[in-house]
């Protein structure tokens, strides 16, 4: 026994409102990463790093719940590589990831890529990274996935918040690092510091200005 007439009409009056009302709350974000060697000075020492915006890390992403994000890539290095959207569910074609490995083209030198990222139930801080064994020591980023804005965190709001990146310096290309590596089949050696956010902080005793890019 169905719905009488009328009152189907009134769903799907209903329906088509609350899609009309959930696309005006989302979003659509537009950015520019220019992917390029660029040199950064610390312990005393300059190193060439391959990054994102001439930034290490790279630029954070900061978007909300069920939101589209366009990032358009453009590789101005010597190596192709492709960007995975961690933690980030994407239809399973050749130019997107999904939660599994997918074969992805790669962006070659000189092209750029434009992906399409399209958020649906992810939420909380993940990271966005290049796809390869060392291009992702420096190509990578923070990916902030707020809150819908007609939802509430799950716990009080928070006054504020600080995005904490952990990551490793090595006072020589990454590319040679990995390299040496798989010759070996050893795993990498140990790194000549720590960073927090790219910082070295000023406890490994080199003063001329190593602490920043």
């Amino acid at each position: 026994m169905g719905l009488p007439k009328h009152g189907f009409v009134s769903w799907l009056v209903g329906v088509l409102f609350l899609c009309t009302l959930l696309l005006c709350v989302a979003d659509i974000h537009y950015y520019e990463f220019f992917v390029r060697e660029s040199n950064f000075t610390k312990l005393c020492n300059t190193t060439t790093l391959l990054v994102v915006n001439d930034s290490y890390p790279g630029p954070e992403i900061r978007v909300r719940r069920g939101d589209t994000v366009y990032v358009n890539v453009h590789n101005q290095g010597n190596y192709a590589f492709t960007i995975h959207w961690h933690g980030v569910r994407q239809p399973r074609n050749p130019w997107s990831d999904g939660p599994e490995y997918v074969t992805q083209c790669p962006i070659e030198p000189g092209t750029n890529f434009t992906y399409e990222v399209i958020l649906s139930d992810e939420i909380g801080t993940l990271w966005w990274h290049a796809h390869s064994d060392w291009t992702r020591g420096s190509v990578q980023g923070a990916f902030v996935i707020l809150p819908a804005e007609n939802e509430t965190y799950p716990f009080p709001t928070p006054d504020a918040d600080q995005t904490i990146i952990l990551q490793s310096w090595y006072n020589e290309d990454y590319k040679q690092i990995i390299d040496q590596a798989l010759a070996t089949g050893l795993a990498p050696r140990q790194p000549d510091a720590y960073a927090i956010n790219g910082h070295l902080g000023d406890t490994y005793g080199c003063p001329n200005g190593a602490f920043w890019h």
